[in-house]
């Protein structure tokens, strides 16, 4: 007769651990020359902003969309005036792009964040 061994516990691991913080982001090289407030925002006229859905475009999505878009560098350009890869300004650039064209089609507010580190 075959002996029937007991099923072994099942270990479910946690693939990521929710406490977890994201990774600190690159220092950066910024040659943009916006160095708005903190909590600048752009937004249809004639809306008061209590009625908008705010999206926020990170400064450094704004510096590599200002030095591939305006100045007319190339990624790899532009990566090395920001000291990035040219994977990561390509990211920053979708992601700007897509918040940028985002906030103007749909009608939402722009919010910019600041590039400056925080007084302390």
């Amino acid at each position: 007769m075959e002996q029937v061994r007991p099923a072994r516990p099942q270990f479910i691991r946690a693939i990521r651990n929710p406490i977890m913080s994201p990774r600190c982001k690159k220092p950066r090289q910024c040659s943009c020359p916006y160095h708005g407030n903190v909590g600048e925002v752009f937004k249809p006229a004639g809306t008061p902003l209590r009625d908008l859905e705010r999206i926020t475009l990170n400064h450094d999505e704004m510096e590599a969309m200002f030095l591939c878009d305006s100045e007319n560098l190339t990624q790899e350009e532009a990566g090395e005036r920001m000291g990035v890869s040219r994977g990561t300004v390509q990211r920053l650039l979708m992601q700007a792009r897509k918040k940028t064209i985002e906030a103007i089609v749909l009608g939402k507010a722009l919010s910019v964040e600041s590039g400056r580190e925080p007084d302390k």
